[in-house]
């Protein structure tokens, strides 16, 4: 089918579709990291346009923390046999038996931020010398600080300081041996953007993003989805709302939205008024003021 999509929406998809090859033609191996949340649905399905009718030629890498909803792991297989990808796992589970990371403990504890370690260990075995992410500046203020192509040292860790400049759409992707880079194609994209293009191009998406009804309690102002992964404090109490998810990481930090948009054309309106960031509801990035840019630094996504 043909499809007709706005113009901002097609210079926005051609310049993703270029920095994708960019990537092919300047790194010998590099990873695209695919969760099954919109922005990576987005970027997956711009890689399979960029080098249509070959399939994409690099592979999908996925870090598990093991606490993600069930309905996104269904949705990341399913997708990813869509496109003929081929998709790398790698566990923080596994990180944890092998005694690379400790596990936090009491009704707080998270495994998102040992996600890190999961992460650079399994670039260092698959010799990624690219990892590419859906991380899109309208996310989040530390996320506003990166380029297209983001150099990482020999340790994984980002300088802000220290990036290279960014000229037109000219790309510098030279390294040390050691070193790698993220690269984020969709990184002048907001949120908005990408459920216009989904929308545009009837790409599928998990059933989380739309309302639905499910067992939830408060915390300090966040509403988290009841799941074994979770304990409750004290004073917490399960109650069922509508509620639809803006991210789907791990379910332990992942805040919900209490909401009425049961479509894909309510999702697009309810975004389009509100005053909240999607990571606003993310419990983890309110550890600190500079929590994100702190994990960024450590080598987070």
């Amino acid at each position: 089918m043909t499809h007709t999509i706005p113009a901002h929406l097609r210079r926005l998809e051609n310049e993703a579709i270029h920095v994708l090859r960019e990537v092919a033609a300047q790194f010998d191996r590099p990873h695209l990291l695919f969760s099954g949340g919109k922005d990576s649905i987005v970027m997956a399905w711009l890689a399979k346009r960029a080098f249509h009718p070959s399939p994409i030629p690099f592979p999908l890498l996925h870090i598990d923390t093991g606490h993600n909803f069930p309905e996104t792991i269904r949705f990341r297989d399913e997708y990813v046999e869509r496109l003929g990808a081929r998709l790398e796992v790698r566990y923080v589970q596994d990180s944890i038996d092998a005694g690379r990371v400790t596990e936090e403990v009491g009704p707080r504890a998270s495994r998102n931020a040992l996600q890190t370690v999961t992460l650079l260990d399994a670039l260092r075995e698959l010799r990624a010398d690219c990892a590419m992410g859906g991380a899109r500046r309208d996310e989040e203020k530390a996320r506003a600080k990166e380029r297209f192509f983001s150099h990482r040292d020999a340790f994984g860790q980002w300088d802000p300081r220290n990036q290279r400049p960014e000229l037109w759409n000219l790309y510098n992707g030279r390294m040390n041996p050691g070193e790698h880079f993220r690269v984020f194609p969709l990184s002048n994209w907001t949120e908005l953007d990408v459920w216009h293009y989904i929308a545009a191009r009837e790409i599928p998406y998990p059933s989380l993003y739309l309302s639905h009804e499910r067992p939830v309690f408060e915390r300090d102002g966040v509403w988290l989805a009841k799941t074994d992964f979770i304990e409750l404090d004290v004073g917490e109490s399960i109650e069922t709302r509508r509620v639809r998810f803006r991210t789907i990481g791990d379910a332990t930090c992942t805040g919900a939205t209490l909401s009425e948009a049961a479509t894909l054309q309510d999702v697009i309106d309810e975004t389009s008024a509100t005053r909240t960031t999607e990571r606003g509801g993310r419990s983890d990035d309110k550890r600190s003021e500079s929590a994100m840019e702190d994990r960024k630094r450590q080598g987070y996504f």
